[in-house]
This record gives C-alpha cells, sequence and structure tokens, in this order.
C-alpha cells in the first residue's frame, strides 16, 4: 500500500502502519492520504485512492462531497488534540482578562532604558485586567473540546454555561454537574462575562457571533474563538471592540482583517500545536487508515457511516452505495457474514464472502453502487 503524506507527520504515527505499507511525499498512484492542513481542494486524485485520514479534527481543506461521489473515506481525529486545544483556551482566557500581551510589547520597548524599573512601576496601571475567578464563561460546543475547558475553568472559580443541541448522554457524562447546559443560545450570551466558541463551521455557525449576539452580551464582555475563523462576523466584531461593547477579541486564527487591529490577540493557530497532540493525531489517522485499507473497517470517518466486521471464513468485500441499492442487500443475503450501516444518502456494507472477485463483479455497474472494495 503507498500512502502519499501532503504534510509532515509524526514519525510515531507512521510507525503504526502495517508492513507492506510505504508513506512518501511524491507518490504519484496511492491508496491513502496523510494531511494535516494541506488543502486539497486542488487535487487531482489518483483513481487507486482510497482514504484520506486527516491528522486533526476539522476537515475544511479536503473535499468531502467530492471524496464521497468518488467513494473515498476520509477520517478524522477527534479528541487527539482536545488536551493541547483546552491548555491555549486557558490561555487565552487569561489574554483575554488582562492586557499581558500588550503589557509584554510595551515592556520591549524599555530594553535598554537604564530607568526601566521606574518606568515599569510608574506605566504598569496602563495595562491593569480582571480576575476569571467568579465570572462566567459562555462555552459554545461541549464536545472534546467544550467539555474538558468548561470543567478546567470550574477549576479556576468561574461559573460555566454551555450551550450543545448535539450533546448526548456520553458527552453529559463528562461534564462536571456544575457545568449548566442551557437550551438558549440566547440566555449563554446574556449570562457570559467570556464567550468560547468550539463549534465546526457550518453554514448554521458561521458568522453566530454577530451584532445581533454582541448586543445580548454584557458591555466588557471577550470572545474567545480557537474554533474557526469563519464563525465570527469581522466588522461586528471590530466595531464592538471600538465602540467598547467588547473589552477583547482572542483568536487563533488570524486574518488579515483582525491582525493589528486594537483589542485583538491574534495567535498564530497554535491550538493543535503541541508534540504530544501531533503525536495523538498522527497515531489515530494512521492507524484508521490502515484499518481500513486492509479490512475495510470504519470508525471516525466524517462521509462514510461507522462499522466494522471481525475477520471470518472466506475473502473480504465492502460496497459503499446509495441506501436504495438493491445489490447490496443481495450481497450481505448470499454472504458468509456481513454487516451494513446507513450516513445520511449513502449505504456502507462489508462482507466475508467465498470469492470476493465473484462478488465483486456482480456488484460493479449495479445501480447505486459507489464503489467496490476488495481485501
Amino acid at each position: 500500500m503507498k500512502i502519499r503524506l501532503f504534510n509532515k507527520i509524526a514519525a510515531v504515527g507512521l510507525a503504526k502502519l502495517p508492513e507492506g505499507f510505504a508513506a512518501s511525499e511524491d507518490a504519484a498512484e496511492y491508496d491513502g492520504v496523510l494531511v494535516r492542513s494541506a488543502n486539497l481542494f486542488e487535487e487531482d486524485f489518483p483513481a487507486t485512492l482510497r482514504g484520506i485520514a486527516r491528522a486533526g479534527a476539522g476537515v475544511n481543506n479536503i473535499p468531502i462531497d467530492k471524496c464521497t461521489q468518488s467513494g473515498i473515506c476520509v477520517f478524522n481525529t477527534p479528541g487527539a488534540n482536545a488536551n493541547a486545544v483546552r491548555e491555549l483556551a486557558l490561555c487565552a482566557l487569561l489574554l483575554a482578562a488582562r492586557d499581558v500581551a500588550g503589557g509584554i510589547e510595551w515592556a520591549k520597548s524599555l530594553a535598554g532604558d537604564p530607568d526601566a524599573a521606574k518606568k515599569v512601576e510608574k506605566g504598569k496601571s496602563a495595562f491593569a485586567g480582571r480576575e476569571i475567578s467568579g465570572k462566567t464563561l459562555g462555552i459554545f460546543g461541549l464536545g472534546a473540546i467544550g467539555s474538558l475547558l468548561a470543567n478546567a475553568a470550574l477549576g479556576l472559580g468561574m461559573e460555566v454555561v454551555g450551550f450543545d443541541p448535539w450533546l448526548g448522554v456520553p458527552g453529559a457524562l463528562r461534564l462536571d454537574p456544575r457545568v449548566k447546559i442551557l437550551s438558549d443560545k440566547a440566555e449563554v450570551f446574556k449570562k457570559s462575562d467570556f464567550v468560547s466558541v468550539h463549534v465546526p463551521s457550518t453554514p448554521e455557525n458561521r458568522g453566530m457571533i454577530n451584532a445581533e449576539a454582541i448586543e445580548l452580551m454584557k458591555d466588557g464582555a471577550a470572545v474567545l474563538n480557537l474554533a474557526r475563523a469563519d464563525l465570527i462576523n469581522e466588522e461586528d466584531v471590530l466595531a464592538a471592540l471600538g465602540s467598547g461593547k467588547l473589552s477583547r477579541y482572542v483568536t487563533d486564527f488570524p486574518t488579515p482583517g483582525v491582525i493589528g487591529k486594537k483589542g485583538v490577540v491574534a495567535i498564530p493557530h497554535l491550538g493543535a500545536s503541541t508534540e504530544e497532540a501531533e503525536d495523538n493525531c498522527a497515531v489515530m489517522a494512521a492507524c484508521q487508515l490502515a484499518d481500513f485499507l486492509t479490512a475495510g473497517n470504519v470508525k471516525n470517518s466524517v462521509n462514510f457511516p461507522a462499522l466494522s466486521l471481525p475477520s471470518g471464513e472466506g475473502e473480504r468485500i465492502a460496497v459503499l452505495a446509495s441506501c436504495e441499492c438493491e445489490a447490496l442487500g443481495k450481497l450481505l443475503a448470499g454472504a458468509l457474514s456481513g454487516a451494513s450501516a446507513k450516513r445520511g444518502d449513502v449505504c456502507y456494507a462489508i462482507a466475508q464472502v467465498k470469492s470476493a472477485a465473484e462478488a465483486k463483479k456482480a456488484l460493479e455497474g449495479a445501480n447505486g453502487v459507489i464503489r467496490v472494495f476488495t481485501f
């Protein structure tokens, strides 16, 4: 199996690829892709490509629809970098509460000044801030990162309120019971001294921090964005910073519109930039991709349904098809063993059959079949 690397992937992850796998940055024909932030929208994928694994949670650099239409399974690594982002979010909280960044830059301007110590004592009041203990943190998105941040903020003496319409029982159990889960977005904005967003970039979420939302916030509130740049309306946020409605905007996504603007603390996308996070993401991505390429098992895919089947008698085949595909049912009915799952408009099945070659021949070209894999 040939794996194309579009970014540097931690060696500990590459070491998880099974014997017979070869990873390189210049393969022309390849079966799988390991990627971090490289933009794949303009890539012409070879017909041999079966799976793409993103060493990270976001997949906005990958053409998901195109991949689904071509039967290419796309994976991400949710939770692998959650602690790293949680720690940076805590740093962002402090940067929002106290003008540490501005103070550091001012202190640098005193380099070589023999009266620096006196000037520091006289000028430090310009960078005075507030403490986060006793304040309220509002979190949008209580997934792997948001839940860790919520629990940590409680430990720092904060009150925490959150909003997540997709929060299930496993997610709720991760949260400290002191976290107040609200059913109304508006109430989160109204109650919070600090608002932190940890949601994906979807049509529903883009621009969610806008003039209407900011108007609901307390005067002097701060916004933290370590998720995606387009979750905020830049013009509205900058206007609110200018009027004093917002005290600070701390983001891990510097854009031309916010860099250097008053009240903005721009961090150069360091959320997952720790050795530990990069190792965790690389290991998870490599293992998921290898399991799919060798056995068809799917875990943490963003376009295929989750499905796995233990090894059994016979040969192995997997099929991605539209959910109306009758051939899929016939395959499973005649298989030695098999399983199927649905996601949106597509169904995916894995089966142990007497002859994978014969099953593939019968399936290819059948109405609704998108792609057939044999192992």
